[in-house]
């Protein structure tokens, strides 16, 4: 393995054998001695290929069920790889689990020492960081509690204040993270990045695409136990929020027009939905790039220039976009009785991640709000990105500063 490479994986694969009846007493087994011996094989990681330099924070994402932690395992010695090669250079803490390491009948501080040592200092050095660790966990009131009366969070606390002092060369860190409290998960963070800066390794698993594009220098996109994609985090956030909301189940098909829709009789909105920037009809778009929101209305009346209008709602009700051509410089037109007409207004999606939905309504001008067709809810769409914000809509913006005056000099008029 080349010197610079900390981490190298060739071909790693895992599989498990999952019993299709289990044997659960010795008279059961008597009674029927070939029961509980048929087994299906679970693929849970095939053919995982990747290096890690040295000092890079790489993250590994993927839906449950991807491989992530079966991975993770392989990389800590937690399980033997069936088939591939892995190499390591240094010392590897792990923090996959929580509780894994840990003897609940025993204290705290039994168990950091054990877990120093199972790490790689000497008795010495784990006897020298206690204080330290135990002062980064908060835990000093109860540093003798017999661990089994700990809370997870607290049992989170210790775990990661041991391994981010035994100073090792590789930490493996899956998910566990999410366990504690905000102010801990920012003491985590500010550790996570000293240990980058001290040029350790770091390899996160995580569903927190803002954690991976904050941290991770590149990724890795797992699905069902094969590596999709790797390359820089934001390029594999992107792609896994793509992934979470590109199955079928996910994409929302029109319902049926609804009894009693609103409206006078005039006009009826048949369809509605969302395209992508290249015009493709799509129930999970983009953040940051082009889309539109379309409806067809079918008028069954003569019109004389409607409005139409489109209303988007965040999964917590909340109004987040209401526009109406009126308000637009585009000329309105009469329809007749039988016309089909297509209506969109496009814009860019800043919309932050999550689920919004779509009505559509036509009413008459002059904003008097007399509805001639109006349907609430006709479809809903997901927002895929890695941008959460701080609001509803994460606006595009540039930030500035210049010196207004030097300490002690006045501002003049």
């Amino acid at each position: 393995m080349p010197p610079d490479l900390a981490l190298r994986a060739s071909g790693v694969s895992k599989a498990f054998q999952l019993p299709q009846e289990r044997v659960h007493t010795l008279k059961e087994r008597v009674l029927h001695p070939t029961r509980g011996r048929t087994y299906e094989r679970l693929q849970a990681l095939g053919d995982a290929t990747f290096d890690i330099p040295r000092g890079e924070f790489f993250g590994i994402v993927g839906r449950n069920g991807s491989g992530k932690s079966t991975l993770m395992k392989c990389l800590a010695g937690v399980y033997r790889a069936d088939g591939g090669e892995i190499y390591a250079r240094g010392r590897i803490a792990p923090f996959i689990e929580l509780g894994v390491g840990f003897n609940p009948e025993l204290t705290a501080r039994d168990n950091v020492m054990i877990n120093a040592v199972m790490l790689g200092l000497t008795r010495q050095q784990a006897l020298e960081r206690y204080d330290d660790i135990i002062a980064f966990a908060e835990l000093e009131e109860f540093q003798d509690l017999v661990l089994k009366n700990y809370s997870s969070g607290m049992q989170v606390r210790l775990a990661f204040a041991v391994m981010v002092h035994v100073d090792a060369d590789i930490l493996l860190i899956d998910e566990v993270l999410a366990v504690g409290d905000a102010a801990f998960q920012q003491k985590c963070h500010d550790a996570l990045n000293a240990a980058r800066e001290a040029g350790r390794t770091i390899l996160l698993v995580t569903h927190d695409m803002d954690q991976v594009e904050r941290f991770c220098d590149r990724a890795m996109l797992l699905d069902h136990g094969t590596m999709v994609a790797i390359g820089p985090a934001r390029e594999v956030a992107r792609k896994y929020m793509q992934l979470n909301f590109a199955s079928p189940e996910d994409v929302e098909t029109v319902p049926e027009l609804p009894a009693g829709t609103v409206g006078d009789g005039t006009a009826t909105i048949v369809d509605a939905w969302y395209q992508d920037a290249i015009g493709t009809r799509s129930g999970a778009l983009p953040q940051g790039e082009s889309c539109a929101l379309v409806m067809r209305v079918q008028f069954d009346a003569p019109a004389e220039k409607p409005a139409f209008g489109f209303t988007l709602r965040d999964d917590s009700r909340r109004r987040v976009l209401s526009v109406t051509s009126e308000w637009d410089e585009t000329q309105a037109a009469d329809y007749e009785a039988g016309d089909l007409v297509d209506v969109w207004v496009s814009f860019d999606n800043w919309f932050t991640p999550g689920r919004y939905f779509l009505s559509a309504h036509v009413t008459r001008p002059g904003g008097n709000g007399d509805a001639l067709a109006m349907r609430e809810d006709v479809s809903s769409m997901i927002v895929t990105g890695a941008r959460s914000g701080g609001g509803v809509v994460d606006v595009p913006h540039a930030f500035g500063h210049r010196l207004a005056a030097r300490a002690g000099e006045r501002i003049g008029t």
